[in-house]
């Protein structure tokens, strides 16, 4: 594939770091970004994404689906020359783990009703 079709991109922590930037065809699906964030994560951030599923991917305010491609996500920005993209990284804990932690907290309440009728 020639140089110039392929896309540059750049991927924004949360808390102002980057990752990349990194060239990708625009074939390439956002799980495939993904991975590679999660192979890339810099080793002493507090958060880090144990998986592919606990990342969420933003490019102009729109959550990306993991089966697009970089192509479809691409904006077109009309006669603006070719630059890196700042897609920015959300780390979302996974459903499993947020059930686990909650059902710990939660001690045996007694329930009792405090209605009154006038």
């Amino acid at each position: 594939m020639p140089e110039e079709d392929l896309v540059e991109l750049k991927f924004r922590l949360y808390d102002g770091s980057d990752i990349g930037p990194f060239r990708y065809s625009p074939g390439s699906t956002v799980a495939m970004l993904k991975e590679r964030i999660v192979a890339e994560w810099p080793k002493d951030k507090k958060i880090a994404p144990k998986a592919a599923i606990d990342i969420k991917l933003i490019n102009a305010g729109k959550i990306l689906e993991n089966n697009k491609t970089v192509g479809q996500c691409r904006v077109p920005f009309g006669e603006l020359p070719k630059g890196v993209i700042t897609m920015h990284v959300v780390v979302q804990p996974s459903v499993a783990k947020a059930k686990t932690e909650k059902k710990v907290d939660d001690a045996p309440r007694k329930t009792f009703c405090s209605c009154s009728i006038l």
